[in-house]
């Protein structure tokens, strides 16, 4: 137990007793009293006719301690929107739908890109940034959780511990980051992060020597959860990638915000399970294929902000370093597979991590070829800034979408 509290990084907090989510709600209906909680919900409309988001919903409708949940909804037409209005209305809490597609929001993202300073390309980044927009613009919550709408094991005891360090009036955390086991049909999951993430930054720690950014990383169990809270003011000051390097990204900008001591992980679920990526070996513009290149991307860019020189006689150390800690790992998971009665299939498992080094590769040539990239979308910090009115208007043109014709 000696990580109980501290993970040399960051804190942790564990689900040592099943302790029951009526209990768990009792807490957060009084901690609501002093810090309102809301919920950022990123949605495609193609989820709403998925077997995870209606359960999720009906969940949710349970909650007793929200002030608002805020659904980020792309990819839907005028008929789908309304259909989305209808299928959410079942939630008894304040809840709004920003129709990102919409006439009114679409207004404002051009609006935005006159100035520069618009999301450069859709996504779950850009999706999760207009929505914090909107918290902003709401002001109804001061602690905001964030979950995806793909979890078909969701219950709502997933959400009181995921948003509970940040709620508790007397903890000082500002962000934390939900981890639980990535098992499901019998087999381990998770494969970015097992066998791209974990051994990529050891191997650049081991290139590298101990940077208190790697370490930093190292110490979340799962840094590509979909699940995490914080106080709605760290939403004003982060820059977030709009790719599959969302994750990442936010977790380099709360380091780079905060101090370790404000930032902790907690257990969110004894059983997780949601919508799976196919790998997409002939397609590096779709599934675990480009997140793979995302998320390289995303970190090559953080070291160079760091001053760590990277060249492209860098990148094949890289991949060489990588791929043997990738292939001991892969026996590491085989052991634990076996002992816990799971299944592995070692061969696919090479084979993914082969893919994954050839684009630890590719990743770095983007990276070298695009010195004038911008891959963050600006903060809601500069974005009021340049257009002060502008949270206000997105407020307005929500709640027209929600309320009146369309």
């Amino acid at each position: 137990m000696s990580d109980f509290y501290q993970n040399g990084i960051i804190t942790n907090f564990h689900n040592l007793t099943g302790r029951p989510v009526e209990a768990l709600e009792a807490d957060l209906v009084r901690f609501s009293m002093r810090r309102p909680m809301g919920l950022i919900l990123p949605s495609l409309y193609s989820e709403l006719e998925g077997p995870a988001l209606s359960p999720i919903v009906d969940e949710l409708a349970k909650v007793p301690y929200l002030s608002e949940i805020v659904i980020g909804l792309d990819c839907a037409n005028r008929d789908q929107f309304l259909h989305a209005r209808e299928f959410f209305s079942r939630l008894p809490q304040h809840h709004r739908i920003l129709w990102n597609d919409g006439p009114r929001l679409k207004a404002l993202d051009a609006e935005l890109a006159a100035e520069g300073i618009s999301p450069q390309e859709p996504g779950k980044g850009r999706n999760v940034w207009y929505c914090a927009g909107y918290v902003q613009a709401s002001r109804r919550a001061e602690a905001v959780a964030l979950h995806d709408c793909d979890i078909v094991t969701y219950d709502r005891g997933l959400l009181a511990r995921l948003i509970y360090p940040v709620a508790h009036p007397q903890f000082n955390y500002e962000f934390c980051k939900g981890y639980y086991a990535r098992i499901a049909e019998g087999k381990l999951k998770g494969r970015v992060a097992r066998l791209m993430v974990t051994p990529l930054i050891r191997a650049l720690k081991k290139i590298y020597g101990p940077l208190p950014y790697l370490d930093y990383l190292d110490s979340y169990r799962y840094p590509l959860s979909g699940e995490c809270s914080m106080r709605a003011d760290v939403l004003d000051g982060i820059r977030i990638p709009s790719d599959w390097g969302l994750e990442i990204g936010v977790l380099s900008e709360v380091h780079r915000n905060y101090s370790t001591k404000r930032l902790c992980q907690v257990d969110i679920a004894d059983i997780y399970d949601h919508k799976h990526q196919p790998v997409s070996e002939d397609d590096p513009s779709g599934g675990l294929n480009r997140m793979s290149l995302d998320i390289a991307k995303a970190l090559y860019r953080k070291l160079a902000t760091l001053g760590v020189q990277i060249n492209a006689e860098s990148f094949r150390t890289i991949k060489a370093t990588y791929y043997r800690i990738a292939l001991d790992l892969i026996e590491t998971y085989d052991n634990d597979a076996i002992m816990n009665g799971l299944k592995l299939d070692r061969h696919s498992e090479e084979q993914v991590v082969e893919l994954f080094a050839a684009n630890i590769m590719e990743a770095g040539a983007v990276f070298l070829d695009n010195p004038r990239d911008k891959p963050f979308i600006p903060s809601w910090n500069r974005v009021q800034a340049a257009i002060p009115d502008l949270l206000e208007r997105m407020h307005a043109a929500v709640e027209l979408d929600n309320k009146g014709k369309v």
